[in-house]
């Protein structure tokens, strides 16, 4: 019965509006409580937004630094609301998530010229592995507004002097506009891809390194075929709803071709 209320839940948060995930989780979790933490863990939403206390940045919220209703920031590596038992990363591997940071703060202001990105490592029993948060908003809530949210989850598994890397990278876009002459217009989707690979090692450092190079190759994959498969294909649609030929000429050709059609039915 739970296999199946989950399935459901899955397929129907599917077919709603990504843009909205937040806002039907809470309702599909009121309905059915048993499924918060399974659907909290699979389901990718649009990054929150939080303030470090203790040094004043910023950083992205997600279920990977969650532990219970508190969040750890990636600066600090301190829960807020505190927690005195929170589930923080190993010596080795916090060394690592700090010089991932400091990276990727670059490769956010080189790639998105603004807003927010944090890093979140942890240990698994042959390696390590993390998750890379990207959020860039404009105009929250105002009549032109856009978010874009890139989540990569990688599992790092040791092989000697090499590593195999697991990726997979969920992007949500969500566009909207409102004026006079076009009305009310919502773009909003997500996409999601996977990648395995084996890298060489020489020591923590490259995993870095490789990391950063996957995410990268990722990333520009991604916003190529959002272009083409979102973008392009709204303007096809407008194209084709849009008329180009005048309005007299097109009641003709109609005429035509039902006269046409008549004759071939006498």
């Amino acid at each position: 019965m739970a296999d199946a209320q989950f399935d459901s839940a899955l397929d129907l948060l599917r077919r709603l509006n990504p843009r909205d995930t937040k806002q039907n989780l809470q309702a599909i979790t009121s309905i059915v409580p048993d499924l918060t933490e399974d659907l909290l863990s699979s389901v990718d939403q649009p990054l929150e937004i939080r303030r470090c206390p203790k040094t004043k940045r910023d950083y992205l919220l997600c279920d990977y630094n969650r532990d219970g209703d508190s969040y750890r920031s990636p600066w600090s590596n301190e829960f807020d609301p505190p927690l005195d038992d929170g589930t923080v990363p190993s010596e080795r591997v916090r060394k690592l998530e700090v010089a991932a940071n400091d990276a990727f703060d670059v490769y956010r202001e080189l790639y998105y010229e603004g807003g927010v990105g944090s890093v979140y490592f942890w240990d698994l029993d042959d390696g390590f592995a993390g998750v890379i948060l990207l959020k860039k908003g404009t105009s929250p809530g105002g009549k032109q507004s856009g978010e874009w949210d890139s989540i990569h989850v990688f599992e790092a598994t040791d092989r000697g002097r090499a590593a195999h890397y697991k990726l997979t990278s969920t992007v949500i876009l969500h566009l909207a506009n409102e004026t006079e002459a076009l009305g009310e217009m919502d773009l909003s989707g997500n996409m999601t891809r996977q990648i395995e690979l084996d890298l060489p090692v020489e020591s923590d450092v490259s995993h870095v390194a490789n990391v950063g190079r996957l995410v990268e190759d990722m990333e520009l994959k991604m916003r190529n075929l959002l272009q083409e498969v979102y973008f392009g294909k709204a303007k096809d649609v407008v194209g084709e709803l849009r008329s180009l030929a005048p309005l007299s000429e097109t009641n003709r050709d109609r005429a035509t071709q039902q006269e046409m059609i008549r004759s071939l039915q006498r």
